[in-house]
């Protein structure tokens, strides 16, 4: 897992609430554990004007004009700005892999599902929730200035706009841990590696029967 520590990044404004997984990634693009190659297919149906399936040479399907994915002054977000209630539905964790894969390391939202919150800190995503009316302000401001660009500082746990309006957000210390050193929950475990060794040494020679 990519750790994560300071960003400035390009922001796109999603406008939408209740943006649910399979809006994220459609159920038809599940089929892969790899965690990666998701991003073409991230909004499917609201990105292309066609109906998409796994396989697809997606840079000769036609682009739906008027998602915001698909504006050029977007091209590039790292930020991506929601409303309420983001990534609600199934629980599907190729969400937070389709976001990432695609070049979003932050997700501002009012509320999160609780599932995809989750999931989120176990793939290097950040996801921060701030109050209704600190979004409705980005919103205004991201939408009026092309090229709004908001910094994200892990350590200080702190958003700042291009005027240097910060705003503090909240996250709990082993969350904040793991995102600052890149553990997800395999790592967590391998940090341990050597009392894991140990105790199976020490098992070994006090109870070998249980590991015959």
């Amino acid at each position: 897992m990519k750790a994560f520590t300071t960003l400035n990044g390009l922001v796109c404004p999603l406008d939408r609430a209740n943006v649910d997984t399979d809006a994220i990634i459609p159920k038809q693009f599940l089929k892969s554990i790899k965690r990666s190659g998701f991003g073409p297919n991230l909004f499917d149906e609201w990105r292309y004007l066609d109906h998409g399936e796994p396989g697809m040479d997606n840079s000769v399907r036609p682009l739906n004009p008027d998602f915001i994915l698909n504006f050029p002054r977007y091209a590039g977000a790292q930020v991506l700005l929601a409303r309420e209630n983001f990534g609600c539905g199934s629980s599907r964790e190729h969400a937070p892999w389709a976001l990432e894969d695609y070049g979003f390391r932050v997700v501002i939202a009012p509320s999160f599902a609780d599932i995809f919150f989750n999931n989120c800190y176990k793939n290097g995503l950040l996801p921060i929730v701030l109050p209704a009316e600190v979004v409705d302000q980005l919103f205004q401001e991201s939408e009026a200035s092309e090229g709004y660009r908001l910094a994200v500082d892990l350590a200080a746990q702190a958003v700042t706009t291009p005027s240097g309006q910060a705003f503090a957000f909240d996250i709990t210390e082993h969350r904040k841990h793991c995102l600052l050193n890149g553990l997800d929950e395999i790592g967590l475990t391998l940090a341990q590696a050597d009392k894991i060794r140990a105790y199976e040494e020490k098992l070994k020679a006090e109870k070998p029967w249980l590991l015959a």
